[in-house]
């Protein structure tokens, strides 16, 4: 068993995603983040960085584990899934992770801030973040236009932790138009009935007006 603690973020809907993927029992302990109560003393036991999502895995002596790249990879080489066991494969599918873990969710996660959560619009900010990750998903543009996934023939952790920023490029006004193979694999990704289940959790989908209003509270509260 897992217990999974999250909120409902990209990389909260990463790891959920994956124990649905992966068929595996978990419960779940959301975390009121504009509570700020990721930065409790009982939660830095588990993440001394104070953000989600970590896990306890109870079938490895309560082992904590935190970071959701980390935690993807973690769960792939424990359950043999999502993950290639040859050299190749799985150095090209942890490529793709870093890219995500050091790009996409970095890049967009600020565009975010200066779109949505920012007291005041700042031009040259927006305009920056908002440049860089388009930039960022043209580069993934071209790598689905060889392969169906990013890690080449199998889905893998990478298509798992990149989805959930992705799919959200919206919110933070970066258009996909022109990026006919992203477009593809978006859709893709979102008939799949884990992550939709996956992208259920903590809470299900909410409209956007009320999703909105939640998010920019709690986020700016954060700041």
């Amino acid at each position: 068993m897992i217990t999974l603690y999250t909120a409902p973020t990209p990389n909260g809907w990463k790891v959920s995603i994956a124990l649905e993927e992966l068929g595996l029992p978990y419960t779940v302990r959301p975390l009121n983040l504009g509570a700020l109560e990721q930065k409790e003393p009982w939660f830095l036991q588990i993440n001394p960085n104070g953000r989600i999502p970590a896990i306890i895995d109870h079938d490895a002596d309560d082992l904590a584990i935190f970071e959701s790249g980390a935690i993807l990879i973690y769960r792939a080489e424990k359950t043999g899934a999502l993950l290639p066991q040859d050299v190749r494969g799985r150095s090209v599918v942890l490529q793709w992770l870093m890219f995500q873990m050091g790009g996409i969710g970095p890049m967009q996660g600020q565009a975010n801030v200066f779109v949505r959560y920012a007291p005041e619009r700042i031009p040259f900010a927006i305009e920056r973040y908002q440049r860089e990750t388009r930039r960022l998903y043209e580069v993934l543009d071209r790598r689905l236009g060889e392969a169906p996934w990013l890690g080449g023939d199998a889905y893998s952790i990478a298509d798992i932790a990149t989805w959930p920023w992705v799919q959200g490029h919206a919110w933070c006004e970066v258009s996909v138009e022109g990026l006919e193979h992203l477009q593809r694999w978006l859709e893709t990704m979102a008939a799949r009935p884990a992550v939709q289940r996956g992208r259920d959790v903590p809470i299900p989908r909410t409209s956007p007006e009320t999703r909105a209003e939640a998010v920019v509270e709690s986020a700016r509260k954060m700041l």
